[in-house]
C-alpha cells in the first residue's frame, strides 16, 4: 500500500493550505514535514528534490510534485473531484483560476507596507464585493444546482469555500449580499471529511501572523 502523501512545507498556509484543504476533502490523510530554516531549504534543493528550487513540494506515488497548480490537478483527478469530461473540467479550472487570483490578494496582504495597508485593504474589499463574489453567485444562481460545476463536487468547490472563509476573516459583512455563496459554504463544511479538517486541532493553518511571518521571511531569504 502507498504511504500517505508528504507536504513539505513551512507551517503555515501559504501555497499549500489550498493542498492541505483539498486532500482533507477527499479524506485522505497526510503527513507534513516542515522546513523550519533556511538549511532545511537547501538540503530539499541540494538533494534535487524541488525541480525549480522551490516549495511547495509533495511526495505522492513514487513522485515528488512541484508548482501548486500542478499538484492540485493531480490530487483533484486522482480523487475523482475534477469533472466527468473536458467541458466540466475547463469550467472547474475557469473557476479555480478566478478563486486562486483573489486568494492571491489575500496571501499577500501581510506583506504589504504598513503605510499601504488601509488602501490595499480596501482595494481587495472592493474586488471581493464587486467583481469576484458577484460571480460566483451568479454561477450557482444560473443552473439552480448544489455546486458549481455538474451538480457534484469538485475541487472548485473546495477551493471556493477555502477562500469564503478567509474573506470572513477579512471582514464577516462582505458574505452578506451572497446567499448562495453562504449556503455552499455550510454544505460542504458539513461534509464529514471537511467538517473533521475544519475542527481545532486540525492540519489547517491559522491565519498568518508576525511571527509566522517573521519565520517565513527567514525561512525563504525575503529580509
Amino acid at each position: 500500500m502507498a504511504g500517505k502523501p508528504k507536504l513539505h512545507y513551512f507551517n503555515g498556509r501559504g501555497r499549500m493550505e489550498a493542498i492541505r484543504w483539498l486532500l482533507a476533502a477527499a479524506g485522505v490523510e497526510f503527513e507534513e514535514i516542515f522546513i523550519k530554516t533556511p538549511g532545511d531549504l537547501d538540503k530539499l534543493r541540494n538533494e534535487g528534490s524541488l525541480m525549480f528550487q522551490q516549495v511547495p513540494m509533495v511526495e505522492i506515488d513514487g513522485m515528488k510534485l512541484v508548482q501548486t497548480r500542478a499538484i492540485l490537478s493531480y490530487i483533484a483527478t486522482k480523487y475523482n473531484l475534477y469533472g466527468k469530461d473536458m467541458k466540466e473540467r475547463a469550467l472547474i479550472d475557469m473557476y479555480a483560476e478566478g478563486v486562486a487570483d483573489l486568494g492571491e490578494m489575500i496571501m499577500h496582504l501581510p506583506l504589504c507596507p504598513p503605510d499601504q495597508k488601509d488602501a490595499k485593504t480596501s482595494q481587495i474589499k472592493e474586488s471581493i464585493t464587486n467583481r469576484y463574489l458577484p460571480a460566483f453567485e451568479k454561477v450557482l444562481k444560473g443552473h439552480g444546482q448544489d455546486y458549481l460545476v455538474g451538480n457534484k463536487l469538485s475541487r472548485a468547490d473546495i477551493h471556493l469555500v477555502e477562500l469564503l472563509y478567509y474573506v470572513e476573516e477579512l471582514d464577516p459583512s462582505l458574505l452578506a449580499n451572497f446567499p448562495l455563496l453562504k449556503a455552499l459554504k455550510t454544505r460542504v463544511s458539513n461534509l464529514p471529511a471537511v467538517k473533521k479538517f475544519l475542527q481545532p486541532g486540525s492540519q489547517r493553518k491559522p491565519p498568518m501572523d508576525e511571527k509566522n511571518l517573521e519565520e517565513a521571511k527567514k525561512i525563504f531569504r525575503m529580509q
